[in-house]
């Protein structure tokens, strides 16, 4: 069995006596109708402001930072609404809301900000793989195949002792 429950994961794991280093990192977008006759061709990043705006099939998305949070507090989408001042400047044919609410992201990262991937520290024929932060559609797919070689039996294509969980049960 393989646990891959993002921010959740945790939840699990400590009932059977494992707490990982585990905070939540989560991060806010919401899409807006374009006014002008052609949307950016690019995604334009405002780094002074901290947003960037890409054109999505949803519309244009504005994304902006992370904010530590309980995974379960109330959004506070602050930063959001700060960059759409700051994005309506720079692209004034920004348009309206396109979403009832903003979206949340729950991230979940590790102390050392490295995914968790191999055997549960424990026994138990468990496997993880998560922790993955802001990179998980990026390495998800890498560690994912890590965790396969490891589950097979066969040669890493790389050192997973980076990785190991057995590094939050010291």
């Amino acid at each position: 069995m393989i646990l891959t429950l993002g921010a959740w994961t945790p939840d699990l794991t400590k009932g059977l006596g494992w707490h990982p280093s585990v905070f939540v990192k989560r991060g806010y977008h919401m899409h807006y109708a374009p006014t002008a006759p052609a949307e950016p061709a690019m995604a334009l990043l405002d780094a002074d402001a901290g947003y960037v705006l890409a054109p999505m099939r949803q519309g244009l998305r504005l994304t902006t930072g992370a904010e530590f949070a309980p995974r379960d507090a109330p959004a506070s989408p602050i930063a959001l609404d700060r960059a759409e001042t700051a994005a309506r400047r720079l692209y004034p044919a920004l348009g309206a809301r396109l979403d009832p609410a903003p979206w949340l992201g729950q991230r979940p990262c590790t102390a050392d900000m490295l995914p968790i991937v191999g055997p549960f520290p424990r026994g138990s024929g468990l496997w993880l793989n998560f922790g993955h932060c802001h990179q998980g559609l990026t390495l998800g797919p890498t560690t994912g195949r890590l965790l396969a070689q490891l589950m097979g039996g066969e040669a890493p294509f790389t050192d997973p002792t980076p990785y190991a969980p057995a590094r939050f049960s010291r």
